[in-house]
């Protein structure tokens, strides 16, 4: 954070921290640490004074921050929609002002990047089963790697339909699939792995897979429903 505020100066509007780190999910082995800046301007001058902190926080191995300027940051919210809601609710002020007090988001529009998001994560999970479907630990990690990315779009589905989404991903699949009329328990148990209190070998993809490709199903006919 100093070292970010020395070199970007009065440029440097707001950095906030969002994701998992804020939402209290976060698990060392597969979440990152999500940072976003606001800057009063991003031209190449601009940028190349903040190239040395960027690849010192990218040695350690952590994600690059998203960088906006103010009038960007609203103007994306139309392209955005879900990230930006994300951040909305869910976020920590690290330095200077917050940008999302006055932030609108246009629901209409979260609909269809929500019913996108979920298609495109569908047809790549189908693509890597396919190809990795004899290799029950390649299985294992394709389910471990994407019940996150999941559970937060299912998140959204809720929004989406009016509800308020509980604070946890495990509740979150549980209240969805009252709805969506789907087996929560699939969603339940990976994020059992990913909390180290299961086994991985403990998981049976042959029964898991099917029942998790099914819920995925359910939860987009769903939204597309709306």
């Amino acid at each position: 954070m100093q070292r970010l505020a020395e070199a970007a100066g009065d440029n440097l509007l707001s950095v906030v921290l969002h994701g998992s780190a804020v939402a209290g999910d976060f698990h060392p082995q597969f979440s990152d640490l999500n940072v976003l800046c606001v800057m009063r301007e991003l031209s190449p001058a601009a940028m190349r004074s903040l190239a040395p902190v960027l690849h010192w926080w990218t040695d350690l191995k952590y994600p690059a921050p998203l960088f906006f300027t103010r009038a960007e940051l609203q103007a994306a919210a139309d392209v955005f929609p879900i990230e930006m809601l994300d951040i909305k609710d869910r976020h920590t002020i690290l330095h200077g002002e917050d940008p999302f007090q006055q932030l609108d988001v246009s629901m209409a529009l979260h609909r269809i990047q929500l019913e996108h998001e979920l298609r495109t994560k569908l047809l790549l999970l189908r693509q890597h089963y396919m190809s990795v479907a004899a290799d029950a630990p390649r299985v294992r990690h394709l389910l471990l790697d994407s019940v996150s990315n999941f559970l937060a779009l299912f998140r959204h589905a809720l929004i989406a339909v009016g509800a308020t989404p509980p604070h946890s991903k495990a509740e979150v699949a549980y209240q969805l699939a009252g709805r969506a009329e789907f087996d929560p328990g699939p969603f339940e148990q990976l994020l059992k792995v990913r909390e180290r209190k299961l086994k991985a070998e403990e998981l049976d993809v042959d029964r898991v897979f099917p029942a998790y490709l099914s819920g995925i199903e359910k939860v987009i006919a769903a939204v597309d429903a709306l």
